[in-house]
């Protein structure tokens, strides 16, 4: 890793190796035109330099990727029951618009809209019935569970306890959705910020569970990319998105 990003990285933070696309002129000579009209506008804005480019291709974040995938694999299974284990708050926000949703938070916060019952607990002691949902999701979470990031319990298995928790949870045949890091290289710990897995990591905390489906995101590529072209940068991570299913065998008994 490259030693300024070595030191940005202790506050979340990273430098891009390439340098942003050069602005065309053409697009610098229609905002100075712009700005000029836009200075004489009748509706009494004030007006003020703050200059954007963002022409060009759409670009497609990690963040889209983890939440397209599931996205289609909730559309897939159509469940009656979700929980949410820490994923981004505003792909929770649009599951409520048509769904119930369990959210499980270590910290303490009020429903967003009818659709939600919140759940303070923490991941590796989930205050929940076993079997009770049919489907659990859980982006970007499972590599923060132990680490003290936010206020929970440190506990440097607190990952591998919480993904248990969530197994024992979710119903016989319900589908665990999640997505974390993965990289080529060593794994590592970015201390207290997440952990940093390989695919042997991962393969081996799926447990009992089946393997449906599964996909990785490349940053450097800023596209969906295959195991092979995971990054191998010491210190730097890809996403990985899975879809587990828990066997409809286990003698589970039904949510009470």
């Amino acid at each position: 890793m490259h030693p300024v990003n070595r030191l940005l990285s202790i506050v979340g933070l990273r430098i891009a190796r390439e340098r942003p696309a050069a602005v065309p002129a053409e697009f610098l000579q229609r905002y100075e035109e712009g700005y000029q009209r836009t200075q004489s506008n009748r509706r009494g804005f004030d007006v003020f330099r703050h200059f954007i480019y963002e022409a060009g291709e759409h670009p497609s974040s990690h963040v889209d990727f983890q939440c397209a995938f599931a996205a289609e694999a909730i559309a897939s299974r159509s469940p009656a029951s979700i929980l949410d284990v820490g994923s981004y708050r505003h792909f929770i926000l649009g599951l409520l618009g048509r769904r119930g949703v369990t959210t499980l938070d270590v910290r303490s916060r009020e429903p967003a809209t009818a659709n939600e019952t919140v759940l303070t607990s923490d991941a590796k002691s989930i205050r929940a019935a076993t079997g009770q949902f049919d489907l659990i999701v859980s982006l970007c979470a499972l590599e923060h569970f132990g680490l003290g990031r936010y206020g929970d319990e440190f506990d440097p298995d607190g990952d591998t306890k919480a993904l248990a928790e969530m197994t024992r949870v979710l119903q016989p045949g319900g589908a665990l959705v999640f997505s974390t890091t993965i990289t080529r290289a060593r794994p590592s710990i970015g201390f207290n910020a997440h952990r940093i897995y390989d695919y042997a990591m991962i393969s081996d905390m799926r447990g009992d569970l089946r393997l449906e489906r599964e996909a990785f995101f490349s940053h450097s590529r800023g596209r969906a990319t295959t195991l092979q072209d995971v990054t191998t940068e010491a210190g730097a991570w890809d996403v990985y998105c899975g879809c587990w299913v828990k066997k409809k065998s286990d003698n589970i008994p039904p949510a009470r």
